[in-house]
């Protein structure tokens, strides 16, 4: 009889690698005020299939007053 062994260490290795998520970065740059309904808001995502980064920018604008 063959073992199996390898075998079933391969394919759990592969269910392994396929279940697992690619690493990525969130970066969140707050610096609006919290009083402010409608900050201004710059976001992008890049996914290079590896990794993937995620960035959010707020800010406040002055207001004349």
């Amino acid at each position: 009889m063959r073992d199996r062994r390898p075998g079933l260490i391969l394919m759990a290795a592969a269910v392994l690698l396929l279940a697992a998520r690619h690493p990525s970065a969130d970066i969140r740059i707050l610096t609006h005020d919290h009083a402010d309904r409608a900050p201004h808001r710059l976001q992008a995502a890049f996914d290079l299939g590896l990794v993937a980064v995620s960035v959010l920018i707020t800010w406040t604008t002055r207001r004349l007053a």
